[in-house]
C-alpha cells in the first residue's frame, strides 16, 4: 500500500482539537492589534464544515495570500498531471511548467541532485528566506512564527514588512 496522497487525508471528526485551536489563537493574540479582524476566519475555519485536511490548507493559504496581497498563481501538483519522486518530480514539474529555473531553499541544497537536474536543462537556484522584524505583543521578537503572527500584529502593514525584504 503507497502512501496517502494529501488531498484525500480527512480531518479527524473527535476530540477538541478545533476549540483547543481556536482557544490558543484567543489566548495569544487577543491583545493584537489586528485579530479582532480576523477572528471570524478563525472560527469559520475551525468550525465542523471541512472535512479534508487539503480544504482546511487551502482555505488557510488563499485567506493568506487575500490579506497579504499575495497574486502569485497557485497550481496543485494533482492538476499537472505529473508523475514520479523526489529529484525526478521537481523536474518533471519545471518541465511541465514550461521552467528553465527551480528556486529551492539554501537548506535543501544537499537533498537535490544538481547533475540531474542540469542535464535536463533546468538552473537550480539557492536562496535563504528573508525574516522580517516586525511588532509583536511579548518582548524579544521571535524569528519564523506563523503568517498569521504577523497579520494579526501587523494587518494591512503585513505586505509593506514582507516585501521590505
Amino acid at each position: 500500500m503507497g502512501l496517502q496522497k494529501i488531498n484525500e487525508v480527512t480531518i479527524c471528526p473527535e476530540r477538541n482539537w478545533r476549540k483547543k485551536h481556536v482557544s490558543s489563537l484567543k489566548t495569544s493574540y487577543a491583545n493584537a492589534p489586528y485579530f479582532r479582524e480576523h477572528l471570524d476566519f478563525v472560527f469559520e475555519i475551525f468550525s465542523e464544515r471541512l472535512e479534508k485536511l487539503m480544504d482546511l490548507n487551502m482555505s488557510i493559504i488563499q485567506y493568506l495570500k487575500k490579506h497579504l496581497m499575495i497574486d502569485t498563481p497557485l497550481i496543485l501538483l494533482s492538476d499537472l498531471g505529473v508523475k514520479g519522486n523526489g529529484n525526478e518530480l521537481l523536474i518533471e514539474i519545471c518541465r511541465k511548467m514550461g521552467s528553465s529555473d527551480y528556486l529551492a531553499q539554501r537548506n535543501a541544497e544537499k537533498y537535490l541532485d544538481q547533475e540531474l537536474f542540469s542535464n535536463a536543462g533546468i538552473k537550480l537556484n539557492f536562496f535563504t528566506p528573508p525574516s522580517p522584524v516586525y511588532p509583536q505583543l511579548w518582548g524579544e521578537f521571535i524569528h519564523n512564527l506563523s503568517a498569521f503572527d504577523l497579520l494579526f500584529n501587523c494587518g494591512p502593514k503585513s505586505h509593506e514588512i514582507l516585501c521590505l525584504e
